[in-house]
């Protein structure tokens, strides 16, 4: 197996992983705000658009980790 990692992919991982977890959450937490907003059904949607934040995220890091060690 060859071990051609170098410390700057490592960085560009971690970097992506970082986007992908911040930016899917803050998506979540404004989308379900705007919600409540329109429904007058105050913290109900955030709740919900924070969980699905975290989960759309956590997915996205999962298939950004494969991706990089599966070497493609």
């Amino acid at each position: 197996m060859k071990n051609d990692r170098n410390p700057l992919k490592a960085m560009g991982l971690m970097s992506a992983i970082l986007a992908q977890l911040a930016g899917s959450v803050l998506i979540g937490v404004f989308g379900g705000r705007w919600l409540d907003q329109q429904w007058d059904s105050e913290p109900i949607f955030l709740i919900i658009g924070l969980f699905i934040g975290l989960t759309a995220g956590i997915y996205s890091m999962f298939v950004s980790i494969r991706h990089f060690f599966s070497g493609d």
